[in-house]
């Protein structure tokens, strides 16, 4: 597996063929089939991977906090909602709505021994990332080509998947 420092430079060489592939699963995946995929692959990879020695994540991405975890949020971290949204965070629209994202990059609640500081209640957003266990993954292809340029364990997937699928045979 790519180290989390090479990684940006290794998936810009292979933008092209990654997006070659993104289309060519469009075309030719069967949905409920990739699924599965991405699911056993996801699960594979994760099992041997800690999380906590990259955290690219972390340091790529501002952190999102929907407006129904705010109140849960701050009072893990005993301060006042005013006090929290203050110190974290600033009002952001999204297509699903409003919400907060952290007002820093890499994200303020992560720490300098790779963990967050609201440990439990990270949001799901982050508990979820790199979203390569999640239903739908041929709706959401065209996301997924950014992700593998933070996510080691998502570069790992494609690359499994393109061999899985024998698609570098075909180019």
């Amino acid at each position: 597996m790519l180290s989390p420092g090479k990684l940006r430079v290794y998936s810009k060489k292979k933008e092209k063929e990654n997006m070659r592939f993104r289309t060519w699963l469009k075309i030719n995946a069967d949905p409920d089939d990739l699924d599965l995929r991405f699911k056993r692959l996801h699960e594979e990879i994760f099992a041997d991977y800690d999380c906590s020695r990259c955290r690219n994540c972390c340091k790529e991405y501002h952190g999102l906090i929907p407006k129904k975890d705010i109140e849960r949020d701050a009072g893990y971290l005993k301060l006042s909602v005013q006090d929290f949204k203050n110190q974290y965070l600033q009002l952001e629209e999204y297509l699903s709505g409003e919400g907060y994202h952290t007002k820093n990059r890499p994200c303020d609640f992560l720490q300098e021994n790779g963990e967050c500081i609201l440990e439990s209640c990270k949001p799901d957003s982050c508990i979820k990332y790199p979203y390569t266990d999640q239903p739908d993954r041929i709706g959401s292809l065209l996301s997924f080509l950014n992700i593998i340029e933070v996510c080691p364990v998502a570069y790992e997937i494609c690359e499994r998947l393109k061999a899985e699928y024998g698609f570098l045979r075909m180019v």
